[in-house]
């Protein structure tokens, strides 16, 4: 009787959170199975009611405007180069900061942290009018450096990798590594970034969602239509009176691709990396 009682709240709390975990499923691919059915939708169908999830006459009209509206591979090409540069610099950053904080004890160690940290809680809001003024001062509007500049470092990708360096590689690895007379740099290259890869992996997606998702630094920085990033240049599409959405929908599809093939092809590496670093909750 006991055992019976048992295996039935058991099975009862399985079945509930399956249920829980197909609604939360749902709830996010609908939208996105909307917004690709969508940008597949001629005009009169978008706005028709009631609304359909795919399309009943299928047409690349709203990609063909996407050409002759406005430069939208230079966008593409522009967001590549921002989302890579980023990227690059985040990864590097986090991981050599995370090796300090995770390794080495210093004077002030647990305060610098606690100031780092604390950024992460800042909005970029707060100094976007100053990073502004640098960025005009320095004469870096409408250029590369100034839109990657603010994106090279991320307090949360080096609390991640201090995370998953502290717990994942021991001490007497590289105390064992530095008996036989490696240096630090070498220790960094040759143990601490193949170690991390997991990590790595995850923050490196992580990093590519910010930089590529970013709207509000590109759209104040980049006053020349040349240097448009895809989030800002699917604004065109959003006039005063009239807002095309099989064309926004269309470039939304095409901006979401990247992230989802990286996604696709590091999944394994991002969810051991974070499961390393103990945010599993």
């Amino acid at each position: 009787m006991r055992r019976s009682f048992w295996a039935t709240h058991v099975f009862t709390w399985q079945t509930l959170s399956h249920v829980l975990l197909l609604s939360g499923v749902t709830i996010m691919i609908v939208p996105f199975m909307y917004m690709v059915g969508t940008s597949f939708k001629p005009p009169p169908e978008v706005i028709s009611w009631p609304p359909t999830l795919w399309p009943k006459q299928p047409t690349l009209e709203n990609y063909a405007s996407l050409r002759t509206a406005a430069p939208f591979a230079r966008f593409f090409l522009n967001s590549i180069i921002v989302a890579v540069v980023s990227t690059l610099g985040i990864i590097s950053t986090s991981t050599l900061a995370g090796y300090i904080f995770s390794k080495f004890r210093f004077p002030g160690h647990t305060i610098l942290f606690i100031i780092l940290l604390s950024t992460a809680m800042v909005p970029f809001e707060t100094y976007l009018i100053p990073l502004y003024l640098i960025a005009k001062n320095l004469k870096l509007l409408n250029s590369y450096t100034g839109l990657v500049g603010p994106y090279l470092i991320m307090s949360f990708g080096i609390f991640l990798m201090r995370q998953n360096i502290g717990s994942a590689i021991p001490d007497e690895i590289l105390d064992s590594a530095r008996i036989d007379g490696a240096s630090e740099w070498r220790i960094f290259f040759q143990l601490i970034v193949p170690l991390s890869k997991s990590a790595i992996s995850a923050l490196g997606i992580l990093a590519f969602i910010q930089s590529w998702s970013a709207f509000i630094w590109p759209l104040i920085l980049a006053t020349e239509r040349e240097m448009y990033t895809m989030e800002v240049g699917l604004s065109i599409f959003q006039r005063r009176f009239t807002i095309e959405y099989g064309s926004i929908t269309a470039g939304s599809t095409i901006s979401i691709l990247p992230i989802l093939i990286i996604f696709l092809i590091l999944r394994r590496h991002i969810i051991r990396g974070i499961t390393l670093t103990g945010l599993k909750g």
